[in-house]
């Protein structure tokens, strides 16, 4: 079974620059609050469906501090200094009357200077292998329409995808039973 407190594997990038994919910790609280400073308006507003700038301190305590039960965290970074960058995030929270929760709500993060190489895709991948062996075998999302990058990871994730229009508003599933890169 996955440790998905402990998750921790290098990777590279489509350019070769190599990362960490890693569980989220509360001493992330700078690093995301970075991360979050560096994203541009319609990032902001293509991961938060508002035109906000910052998230409150409850939106980042929530952000950091997960149960990895049924909210998992997971954050890209690369070295920076004497510590590391965060990149990109990504995380979904299980849901459902099933015991345990075999549907869960899945949302990414990217900052723009890294868009295009695969971070979303990798987190996606990283965050289904977990959600699997804990038993989840649907991911739902919420995408505007217009964030064409996300809807093309999810579908060229490899799984079965279904995408449904409801007032404004891409409802996204993926079945994680049904395969996977």
């Amino acid at each position: 079974m996955i440790d998905a407190r402990n998750y921790s594997v290098q990777e590279a990038l489509k350019n070769g620059l190599q990362v960490t994919v890693r569980a989220i910790r509360p001493d992330d609280r700078e690093a995301i609050l970075a991360a979050l400073k560096e994203l541009d308006e319609r990032t902001f507003y293509l991961r938060f469906f508002a035109p906000k700038r910052e998230i409150t301190e409850r939106e980042l305590h929530k952000a950091i501090n997960v149960d990895f039960v049924h909210t998992i965290a997971l954050v890209v970074c690369i070295p920076e200094g004497n510590g590391e960058k965060i990149i990109g995030a990504g995380r979904y929270i299980a849901f459902g009357n099933a015991d345990p929760p075999d549907r869960a709500e899945v949302a990414f993060m990217v900052e723009e200077d890294y868009h295009g190489l695969g971070i979303a895709s990798m987190i996606l991948r990283h965050l289904a292998g977990i959600a699997k062996q804990k038993g989840v075998v649907q991911f739902h999302a919420e995408v505007l329409p217009d964030n064409k990058g996300m809807l093309a990871v999810f579908s060229k994730s490899g799984f079965p995808v279904k995408q449904e229009i409801v007032e404004g508003l891409a409802h996204v599933t993926i079945l994680l039973a049904g395969g996977g890169q």
